[in-house]
């Protein structure tokens, strides 16, 4: 019967509170997405100021990445559901708050420019970190161990729709006004806290023997470090994700080798999303069975690859293809090391192990575009992004030689 279900591509979705699980991030995810093309826009046409939109994702970064470590142990000790359900509620009132600007604009903004809007992301930054550990050790507890995998992959293909739709969605209900775009935003996000109210409780796993926080936070890190198998695969996506910063640069890809405007570069974004769908829709109805850790050095390679010969391109739709090929291996990495993590780690340990790889992946997504900011700036764009594929293929290989527990790997449940 297991051996059955993991044959079956929609075995995940049979079970209702996993239905109502991803349905349910899907809709915080899409609000997020469109809160955040809205907020860039609303920010950029307060200030006119290039810096101010840097400035968001710093105000969002630093507090996500700084609690990370104690929001994993809070996972570990605190039912998950109740900290998703806070977490959400937070994000809702963050979604408020911005919507309760746009009554009186000119009384909050001539006083103050743009920093209660800062102040409203730091917020939501903070329940953004304490949500990711909480999210990622819940899903385990909706579905058999059987099935980790498939449920991994359904919750990456909702993903990536919602971050498709969400910035598209962002970008059109901008055109109706802050207000309605941040309306929309309140009510994605209160829909995804009804559904996630639904589902029943969970009973929380035994908790570790470790005294006081600091020695459980220890224990997690410890766990990572010394598990051969989950710390290449992290340290695998951190790199590609560090190097492989062609995202970071595409504006002048857009502007002064491909020529393509704007709307060029809205399509070239977009592009690794749809090819990380597109892979993720495959891997659903072809589970991989056998050779996973191969396939995951191959796929990072392939990410390098891609990253050279875009640098390389000066076609637009050859780019376009190139983007999406890329998104397509890094969807594979991801399903992997995520069905990794689920599977190779204790329950009462998955919100401090889920917590590092939010650092390890949310650090290498920061530090990864002020990378390729500085070698573009050093180099130029083009060997940039060269020197960055190259670098990933280098990871590749080193990983692959010290790195037995990947290479031998061959199932993920």
């Amino acid at each position: 019967m297991a051996e059955l279900n993991r044959q079956n591509p929609y075995a995940a979705l049979r079970i209702p509170e996993f239905r109502l699980y991803i349905t349910a991030r899907f809709c915080v995810t899409l609000a997020i997405q469109v809160q955040s093309v809205v907020v860039a826009w609303q920010v950029y046409e307060l200030t006119k100021d290039p810096l101010s939109l840097g400035l968001i994702g710093l105000a969002e970064a630093i507090p996500s990445i700084g609690v990370s470590l104690y929001a994993g142990h809070i996972a570990d000790i605190v039912q998950r559901k109740k900290i998703i359900l806070f977490c959400v509620a937070t994000l809702l009132a963050c979604s408020s708050a911005l919507l309760a600007f746009t009554f009186d604009p000119d009384a909050v903004f001539a006083s103050y420019g743009v920093i209660p809007i800062y102040g409203v992301i730091f917020i939501s930054g903070i329940a953004r970190g304490f949500l990711s550990p909480a999210f990622f050790s819940f899903m385990p507890q909706l579905v058999p161990r059987e099935l980790y995998s498939n449920a991994v992959t359904w919750n990456s293909t909702l993903w990536e729709t919602a971050t498709i739709a969400g910035l598209a969605l962002g970008g059109i209900l901008y055109i109706f006004g802050v207000k309605a775009a941040y309306t929309i935003d309140v009510a994605l996000t209160l829909v995804g806290l009804i559904l996630l109210a639904m589902i029943g409780n969970k009973p929380l796993p035994e908790i570790t023997k470790e005294e006081g926080v600091a020695e459980k936070i220890k224990a997690g890190l410890r766990f990572v470090f010394h598990n051969k198998l989950i710390l290449s695969a992290i340290s695998l996506d951190l790199f590609a994700v560090l190097f492989g910063g062609a995202v970071a640069l595409l504006p002048i890809f857009a502007d002064e080798v491909l020529h393509v405007g704007s709307i060029g570069l809205g399509v070239l974004r977009a592009s690794p999303s749809v090819g990380a769908l597109l892979m993720a829709f495959y891997v659903t109805h072809n589970p991989i069975e056998k050779n996973a850790g191969k396939i995951l050095l191959y796929c990072v390679a392939g990410f390098g690859v891609c990253m050279i010969l875009f640098a390389l391109s000066t076609n637009f739709w050859l780019s376009l293809f190139i983007l999406m090929l890329s998104g397509g291996f890094d969807c594979v990495s991801v399903i992997i090391r995520s069905t990794l993590l689920q599977t190779q780690t204790p329950e009462n340990m998955k919100g401090r192990v889920s917590a590092v790889n939010h650092i390890f992946v949310g650090s290498s997504n920061e530090i990864g575009m002020f990378e390729s900011g500085v070698v573009a700036k050093l180099m130029g764009a083009v060997p940039s992004v060269i020197f960055g594929g190259c670098m990933t293929l280098a990871v590749v290989g080193v990983t692959a030689w010290v790195s037995k527990s990947i290479r031998t790997l061959q199932r993920l449940h």
